[in-house]
């Protein structure tokens, strides 16, 4: 949203989880100070005994209807208004959006006890033991990168995303002997706090209130999803059956991975994506980094959807369905790039890249063909007074039975190239 909005003081007032709202003395005046009042209906009538008559009441629009609306109330002279949230509006709440889009002078929060609290508390789990997930909104599978040997999990759900549909995950998963807890309507006189094994919820049609909270402990053999870095080639769907096909394999994965050393806040281009192996890698272990996986072959391109969506890395995983380098000029720029395929247009591919990236930028591309390695050397040989250059060869030979006897084929070796981008030494 471009925020044109910059008269209005807005207060994000947290009500708590109650049916009685639970407020400070500062969110108390910052309330009954306001000329409007935005929140939901169930929000609007927590507070309607504590607003006078000449204050006005709106339900809160949607976030795209969100910003007109601020920009007439603007125009109208309201000097500031009460937003509602249900608790704590910083974590994992409506908070965020306005810190996103608004100076932060315009802003006071009052943060109250969430729901993820509350359910800690009734369960007697420490915060930082934990760890919360939101699913409202989001893909159910988006789950699957959280599934764990021996985690807790608060989860924040919607109809999408229910305790038994949560089951059947940890079931796939290989935790089929977790424990579930669903805490309905915390802080409500009619607050209920029930404990499931996975075979119960997918052995029951009960319902539940819609304003309920998950927590799972994971227990069982898991082995479904990855522990650590280094996925088995088998895990991936392919084009050309189990652990063959356009995938960059795991041993040399990890060489890129480690030469890429993804962090938080990087933006990464997988250009040559194949079937996505090294793109889900990039994206399932680090959350807060963002990827694009570049592919136009259009089988590969399904692969690569069908990863993503095994291994629930759709947040920061975007799939860009075109060719290289054609494309890059519409992609967020990034500061980090793995080449692992070309379609003929290398050296093209690398200048433009080489020319967008930042000081400090890595570019790392790998080779298997002659001709290829010698376009890389050239690169390299032609960047040594603006980069630190590294180059390595890896060859992987796996055991096989043969005659009944072991034997280890070699595959051809991979050399990896890594360019760290720097000013004119």
């Amino acid at each position: 949203m471009e925020n044109n909005v910059t008269d209005i003081l807005i207060h994000i007032v947290g009500l708590g989880v109650t049916d009685q709202a639970n407020l400070s003395g500062e969110a108390t005046a910052a309330l009954q100070g306001a000329g409007l009042v935005m929140g939901s209906e169930r929000q609007l009538a927590v507070v309607e005994h504590l607003l006078s008559d000449s204050q006005t009441t709106m339900v809160l629009p949607a976030f795209k209807q969100l910003g007109n609306t601020l920009e007439t109330l603007q125009r109208e002279g309201l000097p500031q208004l009460v937003v509602l949230a249900s608790g704590d509006p910083l974590f994992y709440g409506i908070g965020r959006w306005f810190a996103n889009n608004f100076d932060k002078g315009q802003l006071r929060f009052y943060p109250a006890i969430s729901s993820i609290q509350a359910a800690c508390h009734q369960l007697g789990l420490s915060q930082q033991d934990v760890d919360v997930i939101s699913l409202h909104g989001r893909p159910l599978f988006t789950l699957r990168r959280k599934l764990k040997q021996q985690k807790t999990l608060v989860i924040l759900t919607d109809k999408n995303s229910t305790p038994s549909l949560l089951a059947q995950e940890c079931a796939a998963a290989g935790f089929d002997q977790s424990t579930l807890w669903v805490c309905e309507t915390l802080g409500y006189p009619e607050q209920k706090v029930s404990e499931f094994s996975v075979a119960e919820l997918l052995e029951t049609n009960q319902s539940f209130d819609p304003l309920h909270v998950t927590v799972i402990q994971t227990r069982g053999i898991g082995r479904v999803f990855p522990e650590f870095p280094g996925i088995e080639d088998t895990a991936f769907v392919t084009d050309k059956g189990s652990g063959k096909g356009m995938i960059t394999k795991r041993e040399v994965r990890l060489g890129i991975l480690s030469l890429l050393q993804p962090a938080a806040g990087d933006v990464i281009w997988d250009v040559g994506a194949g079937c996505g192996s090294v793109a889900v890698e990039l994206a399932y272990w680090n959350e807060k980094a963002r990827v694009c996986a570049i592919e136009h072959h259009a089988e590969r391109q399904s692969c690569l959807e069908e990863n993503q969506q095994r291994f629930g890395v759709v947040d920061n995983l975007e799939l860009i369905n075109d060719r290289a380098p054609a494309c890059l000029k519409d992609l967020p720029t990034a500061n980090k790039v793995f080449i692992g395929g070309s379609d003929g247009e290398l050296p093209q591919l690398l200048d433009q890249v080489w020319q967008q990236l930042p000081e400090w930028g890595v570019l790392v591309a790998s080779a298997v063909m002659e001709p290829t390695r010698q376009q890389l050397l050239q690169f390299l040989q032609t960047h040594q007074s603006d980069a630190e250059t590294e180059t390595l060869q890896i060859a992987v030979s796996k055991g096989e039975t043969l005659a009944g006897q072991l034997v280890y084929k070699p595959n051809l070796p991979v050399t990896l190239f890594k360019l760290t981008k720097q000013s004119c030494k």
